[in-house]
């Protein structure tokens, strides 16, 4: 039929069994992972009495354990296939977070568990999350990267709310440590459904043609270093991961000690974040049709910036007018930032040589990550000296910056998620090097 795009003649994704399949141990892994993020800061300060530092510790640790691991994850993903990757870590993370509900059952749970458990998680996640990012161009062709990643984020919201609203009313009715359970029990699925898809991923290079690991991991790098387009995505997602990082610290403790908000009040409101996040992720398809991809990814950033800005408004002790504040954030902030996640992913995706895109999502990842352990201890430092809501200000300006990087890079004219007429980033090096392309384009085959 004329005027239609290929990918439109190409039917449904839903008919898809292995792009389904990737769905499906996304949604069910996401609906546990949401409980547990917010029943795993809540068993310190609930059942252990954590403060500000404690939290600060807690969280520390995960992006410790990311940030020391992620650039040789992105090495392992590239030299690797992605799906056993994705496997291994879904089993281990199974065992680590089952043990807090035996410990708390035995009547064994303590603080160092959680730190411990919560590192080595962080460890595991760093190797799917990479691998898993990696992966998707196999699974889809790459100019359907926008749709599949809209689809995977709007059932991550789906179960974002759905996790995190009945989170706080399976804490209360059977303690956060049991609440762990579920997301123990979603990774096993996951690993499940994972094993299922019979997709052929791509050779990877055998052990004689490998570089050495630090070299891989400088190529990543200077992959990343030397297209203005990635330096201006890695920049942007860094400044709002330094937001997060500041969030995360005082958020749940403005909530609780300043609003008055009870737990399961919380998780209702991070759970219509959920639906936020459903809507920007069902729009961002039509939207950059539409406007294109700059516009779109630089609306979704300040749609960010401004619905974070509400929260640190929220008056204290004003529990309906404050939780107002708080939803509002919730569906404004999560909406615009689930549209510029789609579309920064779908770039990065689409634009980098599939041999090297391990590593370049680990390098951006791990950037994004020092910056959000930055902005932890920002947050733990202003949280204790000025208060949470001083804490909770502050991190609005990261937003503020990731908009600075965008305006100002090659990202604000882009139509399409390639770069028109130019060959995937860091396929030039690979020709030039005269090295075998393993894994250099998906084996999408319809």
């Amino acid at each position: 039929m004329a005027g239609r795009t290929a990918s439109e003649t190409r039917g449904s994704l839903w008919r898809d069994r292995d792009f389904v399949l990737l769905w499906s141990a996304g949604t069910i892994s996401f609906f546990g992972s949401f409980v547990t993020r917010t029943a795993l800061p809540l068993a310190a300060i609930i059942v252990l009495t954590a403060g500000p530092l404690e939290i600060s510790a807690l969280r520390g640790l995960e992006l410790i354990a990311s940030l020391l691991v992620g650039l040789v994850a992105g090495a392992w993903v590239d030299r690797l296939r992605r799906r056993p990757i994705m496997i291994g870590a879904d089993i281990g993370r199974t065992l680590l977070l089952g043990s807090i509900p035996i410990a708390a059952l035995a009547g064994f749970l303590a603080m160092p568990q959680l730190l411990v458990v919560a590192f080595a998680a962080a460890i595991l996640t760093t190797f799917f999350d990479v691998a898993d990012r990696s992966y998707l161009p196999t699974v889809v062709a790459r100019d359907r990267l926008i749709e599949a990643n809209s689809a995977l984020t709007a059932s991550a919201s789906a179960a974002e709310f759905a996790g995190f609203g009945i989170s706080g009313f399976l804490i209360q009715l059977l303690s956060a440590p049991i609440a762990i359970a579920i997301d123990a029990a979603s990774f096993l699925v996951s690993a499940v459904l994972l094993g299922a898809i019979r997709r052929h991923e791509p050779a990877r290079p055998p052990t004689s043609a490998r570089e050495p690991m630090l070299r891989e991991v400088r190529e990543g790098i200077g992959i990343v270093r030397s297209s203005p387009v990635l330096r201006a995505l890695t920049a942007a997602h860094g400044a709002t991961h330094l937001s997060w990082g500041i969030f995360g610290t005082s958020y749940l403790l403005f909530a609780i000690n300043e609003i008055g908000l009870p737990p399961a009040a919380i998780g209702v409101i991070a759970g219509l974040g959920g639906a936020g996040s459903f809507v920007g992720a069902a729009l961002t398809g039509r939207l950059t049709r539409r406007f294109g991809v700059g516009r779109t990814l630089l609306a979704g950033l300040v749609g960010f910036t401004i619905g974070n800005a509400l929260i640190p408004l929220a008056p204290s002790g004003a529990v309906l007018l404050g939780a107002a504040f708080l939803i509002g954030q919730q569906l404004i902030g999560d909406a615009s930032g689930t549209a510029y996640d789609v579309v920064q992913v779908s770039v990065i995706q689409s634009t980098v040589s599939g041999r090297l895109l391990g590593r370049a999502n680990a390098t951006i990842r791990t950037f994004a990550v020092l910056l959000q352990l930055v902005g932890t201890a920002i947050g733990a430092v202003i949280a204790e000296t000025l208060g949470v809501r001083a804490g909770l200000a502050v991190g609005v300006l990261g937003g503020v910056a990731a908009i600075a990087f965008v305006w100002f890079s090659p990202i604000r004219s882009m139509r399409t998620t390639e770069l028109v007429g130019e060959p995937p980033i860091g396929e030039d090096e690979v020709r030039a090097a005269g090295q075998p392309a393993f894994g250099g384009e998906p084996p999408f085959t319809e």
